[in-house]
């Protein structure tokens, strides 16, 4: 399972990159972080600091619009990775990029139908929201493991993303369903290495290894 963080802050992802194979933004991400009116600036910068691909949002209401978007935003770094957004359009967009081998990743996915036709388009990789699903009273890994058995059932070589992360729970429930990658907000990674018992743990074995040493 690829791990990406779901960030544009340059700080977090420095502090994890040794962990990361990739890194997901959104407008509203790069807007937090675009203190100096420059988001192609931190687009590269990013892309400098992980190894793997860097999803940035094309943005745009016609296929033709999101596909000059996404030719501007791959021109920042080979490792980019176009979002295009669940539509018509999107998927008009994304079979268009596919052809030109400009990797995608359709996004804002709420059900297996959806997943099924993002493949289809030839997306590299499709985005399940679970924390959306379940904000709604929708069971949102349940969506991820149908669609991951689909993908395995016909082939598809689009790699299914977990996303709309809000806990460690979702990571652990995501990995059991099967998901090729899922991509986690800084505080929730943060969680994932955390325990009180460790906490304890370390405590005891540091005070132990002063008594011996003297």
């Amino acid at each position: 399972m690829e791990i990406f963080l779901d960030t544009a802050n340059l700080e977090d992802i420095r502090r994890y990159a040794f962990l990361l194979d990739g890194v997901t933004t959104n407008p509203t991400l790069l807007a937090q972080e675009d203190s100096r009116g420059d988001w192609k600036r931190v687009v590269r910068t990013i892309a400098e600091m992980v190894k793997g691909p860097v999803s940035v949002e094309a943005v745009g209401e016609t296929a033709g619009e999101l596909v000059a978007h996404a030719e501007e935003l791959t021109s920042l770094s080979p490792r980019v990775v176009v979002k295009i957004p669940m539509t018509e359009e999107g998927l008009r967009a994304t079979r268009a990029l596919s052809g030109r081998g400009i990797s995608t990743n359709v996004t804002l996915l709420f059900s297996a139908n959806q997943a099924i036709l993002a493949a289809k388009a030839g997306a590299t990789y499709a985005s399940i929201f679970v924390g959306r699903l379940d904000d709604i009273g929708h069971d949102g890994i349940a969506v991820v493991k149908e669609a991951v058995d689909i993908y395995r059932i016909q082939g598809y070589s689009t790699r299914l993303i977990t996303a709309s992360v809000r806990h460690p729970l979702h990571v652990t429930a995501a990995a059991r369903a099967g998901t090729h990658a899922i991509t986690i907000p800084p505080t929730v990674l943060a969680l994932m290495g955390s325990h009180s018992l460790t906490d304890i743990g370390i405590a005891r074995f540091t005070k132990d290894w002063k008594r011996l040493v003297g």
